[in-house]
């Protein structure tokens, strides 16, 4: 199937580079390719500007595009996200017990695989942009990661591909570690899901947000609804991959939940497909943003001997007449960031008809899209420590769940792994309240169409997860505590569950159940709206990138606080061993709860700091509400 389907792609006129010449040339096609059409119903056609059809047509609206394309995509992160899940919050589990990874190597073992997802999200962006397009990336992705999947099945189906059964938990058991071919085939397996999964979060949510026009104030609303729809459709398929898939790799077998797995990411690629004559697909411009910035710091480090003019109008920009022929982005000079301006020094007089070396002179335009990049970063930088505390629900808070009691009823039982359910259902039914509700009251007193700003949205999740890690602190008091009262701490997890119900975990899933809503919804939205044209498709990748260097962090993180805690502690570390109840976890959350609380102070003080970049949605919304407060005096 994957082979047909990247047959397909690579026959298709938008998957292989539609530059920017040939969409000038298909938007002056009057035919456009829609068959015997009277002259009058063509000249009611309504083009998109920079967007062309899967045939490298220009692009209508009203046929191309729209809410109505953007659902199928939506369906497509929905099935992506029922075939990833349940890997994030049980492949520890599979690790541990199938592949006998130490409890804390399994954990980083996942953090890594996430982590890789995440920062490879960048180069895919940069493919996207620069040679394929999102539309080939995104589909090429879809069906390496269904590959992965299929050899995680195959793995965990025949014995002589895994190591053998042991049971990890017993003290006096030596159980063999997954070793040469084995564990060549299951990273083989992992880390191309980790680079699929990095290409459908480069190009998943910028395609989405290309079905709508940015200069239609209609489908600009549409637009932030999408991207609060986005978290929905993860909460949608996370729920029945926490649930249904999850408890068949626990009940059924491995097998038949990676099976699982392969069949939800199959119907995904399918779907996504059935979009292909109705999406609007990016136009090529055949150069990479990142590329550009890039020539903006050689150009200044070059003229780093150069003094600024004291008129910013004499740095070096084209004429804004040649620049409207070209179609090009043009931002005015900021007095920000001025050591990037010396990109943009004229060390004489320019040649209009040959534009100048950019790796030694930059217009204006060009060091604005680097002073905007570089006033995300700190911002960027403060959203880390927040998925650092997201990589412990996925891996040590599971196995807290194992020690404990999972029943519902005297006959079914919960898997562990199922306990993200909880919040998954109270996004699904706040997400709706919240985009239908909350954001028009809001709007009608901040005048902001998104009802609160992007980085309030930001710092109202933040804090949320430094209370959540504190909650899951003082859970794990309280387990311990019923451990020890019980003469339980060598109890082993599942055969022998704690008396205390593993829903005393979920306040901790709860609260940053809703920290996800506020901070990574608005980290989109946020980086997607401030990012100039050429950087859209790279923006979204900051929000992944930041979720990288958290799971890389927690890595790290975890190795540090055992090597330095080694001595004080009869396990050898905070974290060390598969007993979880012979480690200090508690005292673990609370250290990422006091991280949290010193970012979300640096946070406010970022954020107080930070200007808008102009044309920003932002600035328009408070322009009109204060000519609005003006007109109404």
């Amino acid at each position: 199937m994957a082979l047909l389907v990247l047959y397909a792609a690579a026959q298709l006129p938008c998957a292989q580079g539609l530059i920017f010449s040939d969409y000038t040339k298909a938007k002056n096609d009057i035919d456009l390719g829609f068959g015997k059409l009277k002259l009058n119903e063509t000249e009611k056609l309504e083009l998109v500007e920079g967007k062309v059809d899967w045939k490298g047509r220009s692009a209508v609206k009203y046929k191309h595009g729209g809410m109505k394309t953007a659902v199928l995509i939506l369906g497509t992160l929905a099935f992506e996200s029922m075939a990833s899940l349940a890997l994030a919050v049980n492949l520890v589990t599979y690790f541990n017990e199938v592949m006998h990874f130490e409890l804390a190597d399994a954990a980083n073992e996942l953090t890594n695989y996430m982590g890789t997802g995440f920062i490879l999200s960048i180069l895919m962006a940069i493919l996207a942009d620069t040679f394929f397009g999102r539309f080939k990336i995104l589909l090429i992705s879809g069906c390496f990661e269904f590959v992965g999947l299929a050899l995680m099945t195959v793995q965990a189906h025949f014995p002589k591909l895994r190591p053998p059964v042991c049971n990890v938990f017993d003290p006096t058991a030596k159980c063999e570690k997954v070793e040469g071919g084995n564990a060549a085939l299951l990273f083989i397996a992992l880390y191309t899901m980790a680079a699929s999964a990095a290409g459908l979060k480069a190009t998943l949510p910028s395609h989405g947000a290309d079905q709508f026009d940015e200069s239609d104030p209609r489908e600009t609303g549409q637009m932030s609804s999408f991207f609060n729809f986005l978290l929905l459709s993860v909460c949608l398929g996370g729920v029945v991959s926490v649930t249904l898939i999850v408890w068949v790799q626990d009940n059924k077998g491995w097998d038949w939940g990676f099976g699982l797995c392969t069949i939800a990411m199959f119907l995904g690629v399918v779907i996504f497909l059935a979009g292909l004559p109705v999406y609007r697909i990016q136009v090529i411009r055949g150069t990479s943003a990142i590329v550009e910035i890039v020539q903006v710091y050689v150009a200044a480090i070059r003229n780093r001997n150069l003094s600024l003019p004291e008129d910013p109008a004499e740095l070096y920009e084209i004429s804004k007449d040649k620049e409207a022929s070209l179609e090009q982005e043009f931002l005015p000079h900021r007095p920000i960031f001025r050591l990037l301006d010396k990109a943009s020094i004229q060390r004489g007089e320019v040649d209009e008809q040959q534009p100048p070396n950019p790796w030694k002179l930059c217009r204006v335009t060009q060091v604005e899209n680097a002073k905007i990049l570089l006033g995300l970063v700190p911002i960027f930088c403060c959203t880390i420590i927040m998925t650092l505390c997201l990589a412990q629900l996925q891996t040590f808070s599971i196995q807290q769940a194992l020690t404990m009691d999972t029943s519902i009823t005297k006959h079914f039982k919960i898997p562990p792994a199922s306990l993200p359910i909880i919040p998954l259902a109270f996004l699904i039914i706040i997400i709706p309240v919240y985009d239908r509700v909350f954001v028009p009251i809001a709007s009608k007193f901040t005048g902001i169409p998104s009802g609160i700003t992007h980085l309030q949205r930001i710092g109202v999740g933040l804090v949320l997860s430094c209370v959540s890690m504190g909650v899951a602190g003082i859970m794990e008091v309280k387990r311990k505590d019923v451990a020890r009262e019980h003469n339980m701490l060598l109890a082993r997890p599942v055969l022998q569950p704690l008396p205390i119900s593993t829903f005393w975990l979920s306040f901790q899933y709860f609260i940053f159940g809703i920290a996800d809503m506020f901070t990574y919804v608005g980290l989109l939205e946020f980086f997607y709206s401030e990012a100039p044209k050429g950087l859209k498709s790279i923006s979204t990748c900051f929000l992944w990138s930041s979720m990288a260097l958290g799971y890389f962090f927690s890595t790290v993180l975890v190795k540090i606080v055992n090597n330095a805690t080694k001595g004080n502690t009869k396990s050898g570390g905070w974290l060390a061993g598969n007993n979880i109840n012979l480690n200090h976890l508690n005292l673990f959350y609370w250290l990422l709860s006091l991280m949290s609380l010193i970012n979300f102070f640096i946070y406010v003080f970022v954020t107080k700091r930070y200007k808008y970049r102009p044309g920003s949605p932002m600035l328009v919304s408070r322009k009109n509400k204060k000519e609005i407060e003006v007109n109404e005096l």
